[in-house]
């Protein structure tokens, strides 16, 4: 059976960590294979010298002062306690290393036994995680940095933007001022002219002079222009400031249509026809009257304008379970596909409308006008089939 003496050598001897004895002079007794790799010394050069061969010399005077100290006040205040200190190999490289050292007596001597790490690799792992915490610690005020001109861009443009919408609200503002005056302001002469026009008519009557009344007729009819378009800024005004309400009724749309067909009629161009049509067995509609009239009547408008002289209009209107569909169909010049998104726009006139008079505002405002009343206004256009206005309403 294998003696206590022969199996602490062997335990020593096979140690992963290096162990090494020294006396109380400093002078080593004993080294194990783990050191001899460790400071890579083979055994017999290392035993019976000093310690300090071992360690830089900058750390000798330490070393031997403690010795002393230790000695002279027999505190043993460093047995069994780990400390981080710099190893010396003989090729001269300093390694940082794990002590802990313990007193032992043997055969009536003091001797200590150092128990040594090699703290190389986790040294360096260490100030892997150092540059890295100092690479992140850049990282982050560098984006906070960044972070920070963001905010500060942000809030100059957010500045620029609250100028830029006090602007637009002062402009819209004088807008509909001069919209509000404009439509009010001339309608006063608009009516004299008209009032003035007729008188003319009625004493010229009997003169029976056909340039008179072909000159009458030119005056009503730029006078019945100008206030349609007063009309268009006066709808507009009040669609910028809110001042339209919605007010619905039950009325009987088939008889809707039937006025609004009969008095677009007489605006029709001499040889042109309004056909009107109602599908359903269902007439009754729960809409704004008023707001719908002025829809079709500016749709229908345009189809007279933009359509040729013998042409029809298709004037539909239609209940059903789920909805109600007005739509009003011409075979007039169409809108150019390019400039089709641009159509609900207030003010904007296709290129190909240059030559018929206008302000831009009618489908504008029927846009508003149906949102106004939760439907939807929608349109197909080509030169070959002329253009297709639908609005739809659900039924509620």
């Amino acid at each position: 059976m294998m003696d206590e003496a022969t199996l602490l050598y062997a335990l020593v001897q096979n140690a992963l960590d290096g162990i090494i004895t020294i006396d109380d002079i400093g002078i080593i007794n004993t080294i194990n294979p783990a050191a001899c790799v460790l400071f890579d010394y083979p055994e017999e050069e290392v035993l019976g010298q000093n310690i300090s061969m071992l360690m830089p010399s900058s750390d000798w005077d330490k070393h031997n002062a403690y010795l002393r100290n230790y000695k002279r006040t027999t505190k043993n205040s460093i047995n069994g306690i780990g400390s981080e200190l710099v190893g010396l190999r003989k090729d001269g490289y300093e390694f940082p290393m794990k002590l802990v050292i313990r007193e032992m007596q043997y055969y009536g001597r003091t001797i200590y036994a150092g128990f040594i790490q090699d703290l190389s690799q986790q040294k360096e792992v260490e100030e892997r995680f150092k540059d890295y915490a100092s690479h992140l610690e850049e990282l982050v005020e560098e984006r906070t940095k960044s972070l920070n001109d963001t905010i500060f861009a942000l809030k100059k443009a957010k500045e620029k933007v609250s100028i830029s919408l006090e602007k637009e609200k002062e402009l819209s503002k004088l807008k509909n001022r001069f919209l509000s005056m404009a439509s009010h302001e001339f309608r006063t002469p608009l009516s004299t002219v008209q009032l003035s026009a007729s008188l003319i008519e009625k004493h010229a009557i009997p003169f029976d002079s056909e340039p008179i009344g072909k000159h009458i007729a030119k005056i009503k009819n730029s006078v019945m222009s100008l206030t349609a378009i007063l009309n268009d800024f006066l709808y507009v005004e009040k669609l910028g400031i809110d001042k339209m309400k919605v007010s619905f009724t039950c009325f009987d749309l088939f008889k809707f249509g039937e006025e609004i067909t009969e008095e677009m009629q007489l605006l029709a161009k001499p040889k042109q026809n309004i056909v009107y049509k109602h599908i359903g067995i269902q007439t009754m509609l729960y809409l704004d009257v008023n707001l719908l009239k002025n829809c079709v009547i500016n749709l229908t408008t345009n189809a007279i304008k933009y359509s040729g002289d013998n042409s029809s209009i298709h004037f539909t209107t239609e209940i059903n379970d789920l909805c109600c569909i007005i739509s009003v169909h011409d075979n007039g010049i169409g809108i150019p596909l390019e400039e089709q998104k641009h159509l609900f726009k207030a003010f904007f006139r296709a290129h190909n409308t240059s030559s018929i008079p206008g302000t831009g505002l009618g489908l504008n405002i029927v846009s508003r006008y149906v949102f106004l009343m939760k439907g939807t206004a929608d349109f197909k256009s080509n030169k070959q089939d002329g253009t297709l206005f639908t609005l739809t309403f659900p039924i509620s």
